[in-house]
């Protein structure tokens, strides 16, 4: 497996600073938050995405994917999504990202049914395009869509080969599922895996990777039980909790610590 962080963990950092840590704590890609606030974002000209992807390809460095923050399942129309996750599309194309994760976004107003069919029609619909690009659509396991048993509602009805699933093994978690489940759920739409660690369910501030009570272990081993050679990605929350201690000082013992399960598990 390769491993790559967020830039969500170093909020709003220069791309030669995030690419500077990366190859200094031996990270073999990065994943771009998607986001105005942040260097990358569907906003850029072709010029400076064009810049973007050759400052990745001198440190080499891969560009994992894109964080976006279309919310697919959303209560209203389906257009504004769609154009979304298109901007987004594109933005990968022009980085050379293969993935770019999309949340699932239902909203308490909305039936289960109607946002499982929301989702899929909008994700169906995008997957054409992506397909064009050569760029996979991910389904986070996230809010509404938390667990690979809900995710997988969606991605049967879609049914198209660039739309899969982003397993955020926190969320998984939190919805009682075990990893052997997630998996099992998973495997056949499994793009690559986000992780992290917490303290408890009711004090979610990022820790460092070991630190805290998610099954980091677990995930791991039935990953290379079954043979699964994706990548693993540290998504440190240092955007939403500005008190957390900085990733760039962690980033060492991190990927120590994946290096660590991943031999245990071989």
């Amino acid at each position: 497996m390769k491993l790559a962080f967020s830039t969500l963990g170093v909020p709003g950092l220069p791309l030669p600073d995030v690419l500077r840590l990366a190859t200094t704590y031996g990270y073999h890609g990065v994943e771009l938050r998607a986001h105005p606030e942040e260097p990358v974002h569907p906003g850029l000209d072709l010029d400076r995405r064009t810049e973007a992807a050759a400052e990745f390809k001198a440190a080499g460095v891969e560009v994992l994917g894109l964080a976006g923050y279309a919310r697919v399942a959303a209560p209203g129309e389906d257009e504004p999504v769609i154009e979304e996750v298109r901007r987004l599309l594109d933005l990968a194309r022009d980085l050379g990202a293969p993935y770019v994760r999309v949340f699932p976004g239902g909203g308490t107003e909305q039936s289960r049914e109607e946002a499982d069919a929301a989702a899929a029609r909008r994700l169906g619909t995008a997957a054409e395009y992506a397909a064009d690009l050569g760029v996979r659509i991910l389904l986070e396991t996230h809010d509404s869509h938390r667990t690979g048993a809900d995710a997988i509602r969606v991605l049967g009805l879609v049914g198209h080969r660039q739309v899969g699933s982003l397993w955020d093994v926190m969320h998984t978690w939190l919805g009682g599922e075990q990893p052997s489940e997630t998996y099992a759920a998973l495997s056949p739409y499994l793009g690559y895996v986000q992780v992290k660690d917490i303290a408890s369910a009711e004090d979610k501030t990022p820790l460092a990777l070991g630190a805290g009570v998610l099954p980091l272990a677990e995930c791991v081993e039935v990953l290379s039980r079954h043979g699964w050679d994706g990548w693993l990605c540290w998504e440190y929350e240092k955007r939403w909790y500005e008190a957390a201690a900085p990733l760039p000082d962690l980033l060492g013992a991190g990927r120590d610590h994946l290096a660590r399960l991943l031999n245990e598990s071989a």
